[in-house]
């Protein structure tokens, strides 16, 4: 019982995770596009809200319980090659997570380099990992 209620935590933490994931960088499409200082100083609220008010907690959140979720059996699931191949993809995301934050205080700085361009492919990155999660995690193809 406490193995179903880890991972419907897990599930739900990840949800949330993604969700800002999936928002943060679709504002710094917006935020790119924008030019004066009402715009800008608007978006720098938001995005900080976002990242340290539902993002920070989340990862960390979806974290601790798949740690907690490996530590019930983990001989299991350390002899699986679609959780190595999981866990690769959570790392990534955890550096594209710390990605995001270090752009978000360029744009505070007002530092920001790139066009919008960049943010809609850059936008693209947790979209690739969430299928591929969600496809190991369902399939189990190794």
């Amino acid at each position: 019982m406490l193995y179903l209620w880890l991972k419907a935590l897990h599930i739900i933490a990840m949800v949330c995770w993604f969700a800002g994931l999936f928002y943060l960088p679709r504002l710094f499409v917006y935020h790119a596009m924008s030019s004066d200082s009402i715009s800008h100083e608007r978006f720098c609220i938001m995005e900080r809200k976002l990242y340290r008010g539902i993002m920070i907690p989340s990862m960390i959140l979806t974290l601790a319980l798949g740690i907690w979720l490996l530590s019930l059996n983990p001989s299991y699931y350390f002899s699986q090659g679609w959780m190595h191949a999981k866990l690769t993809l959570v790392i990534a995301l955890v550096i594209y997570h710390h990605l995001c934050g270090a752009q978000l205080k360029r744009f505070a700085r007002c530092e920001n380099s790139r066009g919008h361009v960049f943010y809609r492919w850059f936008n693209e990155a947790p979209v690739l990992a969430l299928l591929g999660i969600v496809i190991l995690v369902v399939v189990r193809p190794f």
